[in-house]
């Protein structure tokens, strides 16, 4: 039988446990309702410092710091054609504080080449939007005497063990473009692989490597330059920042397209109010007089696509890249 003293307890226990409940659901209200970005956010590159993945990840970074209201801190994690950062990426907390400056190797080739990966991108990272465009450019090293392409690939067939060319790595799209150009003209170039872009420019300014095809931004400044001669851009339109260089098929390779770019994108989970707030700051950032001039003076064009048709173009480009890893016979474990 209970007295008025336990009839006492047992409602000012029930006081306390309403009192925690409500304590408890205000406390996780307000954790759900902290503004976001509540600290800085890291930029994770997969490449090294000085490659075009590096130079479009620095570009955006200041802009999407005054746009977003917090320092926006590049890391570069380099190793495994990207997937280092990548999946440093996919691994971390989805809060919005930790992005991807994805560029096609990562996302829509690495799944073709790589036989042990760990994770899916396309499936385990969120697209925000494509930054930018690239234009691929065909350069010579200055020890190359040829001065367009057919003259390269006459001299390439007179020189079947002489000539190299240089790529940022294994299964990069440097190196496909490489084995692509092989493939189309009946060529025996050899492959050099190099740990990033810089390193592999550095040995083509050198003379060590005959020729490369890579990101205009990369290697645009070096034509200006007189260092290196551009004989193509190795897409199927000419580049608005160099309009005087012609594209492969007007060379006199037909059907010869290998494009790039550099977007932006987030862990799988990350909610998406999130995104929607990355990609509006993003196209503010990119609707910015200094940023689309110096993007267009290096060869590339921005872009700011939505995140649904970004994602649409990373599933078409992934099918177009398998198809061209699968008919060079690249692979890598």
């Amino acid at each position: 039988m209970s007295t008025p003293a336990t009839k006492g307890h047992a409602m000012q226990r029930r006081t306390v446990l309403l009192a925690a409940a409500v304590a408890a659901a205000t406390h996780d209200g307000a954790h759900a309702q902290q503004p976001w970005p509540g600290k800085p956010i890291r930029l994770i590159v997969g490449y090294a410092p000085g490659g075009s993945a590096d130079i479009a990840a620095r570009l955006i970074a200041d802009k999407l710091r005054a746009e977003l209201g917090q320092p926006v801190v590049v890391e570069n994690k380099t190793g495994a054609g990207g997937n280092i950062g990548t999946e440093a990426v996919v691994r971390a907390a989805p809060d919005g504080h930790t992005l991807l400056l994805a560029a096609a190797a990562q996302i829509v080739i690495n799944p073709s080449l790589y036989k042990g990966m760990s994770f899916d991108p396309l499936k385990e990272l969120a697209p925000v939007t494509r930054l930018q465009t690239e234009h691929n450019l065909m350069v010579l090293g200055a020890q190359v005497p040829a001065k367009d392409l057919q003259a390269f690939i006459a001299y390439a067939k007179a020189h079947p063990q002489g000539v190299t060319f240089a790529s940022p790595g294994a299964g990069s799209p440097s190196h496909l473009a490489g084995a692509l150009l092989n493939q189309m003209a009946g060529l025996t170039m050899q492959h050099v692989p190099y740990k990033g872009s810089a390193l592999a420019l550095n040995d083509l300014l050198a003379g060590h490597v005959s020729m490369s095809i890579d990101n205009m931004p990369a290697l645009l400044p070096q034509v200006r330059s007189g260092r290196l001669r551009a004989i193509a851009v190795a897409s199927t339109r000419r580049a608005a920042a160099a309009p005087d260089i012609p594209t492969m098929q007007e060379a006199g390779l037909a059907g010869y397209d290998v494009s790039a770019w550099k977007g932006l994108m987030a862990p799988a989970a990350t909610p998406a109010a999130i995104i929607g707030r990355l990609h509006a700051a993003a196209v503010k950032a990119l609707a910015d007089p200094d940023i689309r001039s110096r993007m267009v003076a290096m060869g590339a064009e921005p872009v700011g696509d939505r995140p649904e048709h970004f994602g649409q173009t990373l599933r078409a480009e992934s099918a177009r890249w398998a198809a061209l890893v699968k008919s060079t016979g690249a692979t890598l474990e």
